[in-house]
């Protein structure tokens, strides 16, 4: 089964090619990908990467957690799963304060 990596503290020009060529080295990639900003498509210096198993994700984020790259030192570790945000709507009366004065 895949297993889902999180992968912290990358440079702003790091892309998914960089993560692929660095976790290739550990077990068979599925899948990377680095997330960016909706507003200036910058990226927001983490991203992902899918490994084809629990056990090359394992000595991949062994391997690589704290590692250099590019001068900084990666944070490595498994993701955690995503949690749904809720719907945007207004906020409600918050009341407190004092009224009608």
């Amino acid at each position: 089964m895949a297993k889902n990596i999180y992968v912290g503290n990358l440079t702003w020009d790091a892309n998914a090619d960089d993560l692929l060529t660095l976790f290739q080295e550990h077990g068979t990639v599925v899948r990377t990908q680095i997330i960016s900003d909706r507003e200036t498509g910058r990226s927001r210096g983490f991203g992902f990467v899918e490994m084809a198993s629990d056990g090359e994700a394992q000595k991949a984020i062994d391997a690589l957690n704290g590692k250099d790259f590019r001068g900084r030192p990666l944070t490595v570790n498994e993701a955690k799963p995503r949690v749904e945000r809720g719907g945007g709507g207004g906020r409600g009366y918050e009341g407190g304060g004092e009224r009608g004065r």
